[in-house]
């Protein structure tokens, strides 16, 4: 007859997340985040209203359960060790979705189904926006959504960071997709826009882009997709780019100081052109570009959960984006 097995040893990954998932409090989550914007256990215990010696205690206890020091100290402070950068990264992330926890038992509370944090880049239609939320009503499930303005590569950080649930941007080789999955939802023609006298007497005959270079030129910030797009266009037309006198990431800015000067001019998104006619009182020079603008896109994380209701504002967005004028089916997902 034979002995039984003897259980089999577990894996060094297995032990620690088991010794993580016993000892792991979230105050310890607190505590890193604080030494690692404080560097000082002196000024942490204070910012935690706690003694020093406690929070000594406490870093020690951490570090044992990792096995490594987290941080090095020196005379400008404490930073921290590659193994402390990746204990906080995880750290912030966990606090990230306590905080969106909060804001989901917020919501409940209100009736609501659930809260959202949707990131979004300037240049999208604020109707194509409150189209896509209102349909996640006509299912039902009312959700509240908090709306968080960046460039594409600045919102994409914090989605990786579980600050956001999701981003609109724009898609570029430029930017960093690890840990990310994308759908295009619409492509975006460019149009160029003017001060209204300007843009009459630019309309009279072809556009010279030499002489478009020394406009005056309102444009978004560097190393956008949008601006990389129209820079690569100049170079290509053998003319050197313009510098922008004055650069915002504020759509219904640009709208106004091209409305302001008579000499400015700016290229944006066709269908953020009609808004800043209506809005601003800009006009539109009626040229049609043989290059499109990099396209609007929905970036997911590809790992983790996601809200049944996060689902049905991308459904909602995918529908309404897919309903604009001209736009075939794009909203097959992308590795």
């Amino acid at each position: 007859m034979q002995s039984p097995a003897a259980p089999a040893t577990p894996l060094p990954q297995l032990a620690l997340a088991r010794r993580l998932a016993l000892r792991l409090k979230m105050k310890h989550l607190l505590l890193l985040v604080a030494i690692a914007e404080q560097r000082s256990l002196t000024r942490v215990a204070e910012q935690l209203s706690t003694s020093q010696p406690a929070v000594t205690q406490a870093l020690a206890e951490l570090e044992a359960l990792f096995g490594a020091p987290l941080f090095t100290r020196s005379s400008r402070g404490m930073a921290p060790t590659d193994l402390g950068a990746l204990v906080l990264a995880r750290a912030r992330t966990l606090l990230a979705d306590l905080d969106h926890w909060a804001l989901d038992m917020a919501a409940v509370a209100q009736e609501r189904a659930a809260h959202l944090q949707v990131g979004v880049i300037p240049f999208l239609p604020g109707r194509m926006l409150a189209q896509a939320i209102d349909r996640t009503r006509l299912q039902g499930r009312r959700i509240t959504v908090t709306l968080h303005e960046s460039t594409s590569d600045q919102l994409l950080e914090r989605l990786r960071a579980h600050e956001l649930d999701c981003v609109v941007g724009r898609t570029s080789a430029i930017l960093n997709m690890d840990g990310l999955q994308h759908t295009v939802l619409y492509a975006q023609a460019p149009q160029l826009v003017a001060h209204r006298k300007l843009a009459a007497r630019l309309a009279r005959r072809p556009l010279d882009w030499a002489g478009l270079a020394e406009l005056d030129w309102v444009l978004g910030p560097r190393n956008t997709p949008m601006r990389e797009q129209i820079t690569d266009f100049f170079l290509r037309a053998g003319v050197e780019p313009p510098p922008p006198y004055v650069e915002s990431l504020s759509a219904k800015v640009i709208g106004e100081l091209v409305a302001a000067n008579e000499r400015a001019v700016s290229i944006v998104p066709a269908d953020i052109a009609q808004e800043l006619v209506r809005i601003a009182g800009v006009a539109i020079v009626p040229h049609q570009f043989s290059w499109q603008l990099p396209p609007i896109t929905l970036f997911q994380r590809k790992a983790g959960a996601r809200y049944a209701e996060q689902q049905l504002l991308v459904q909602a967005l995918q529908q309404v984006c897919a309903d604009l004028p001209g736009q075939a089916d794009r909203t097959t997902p992308n590795p």
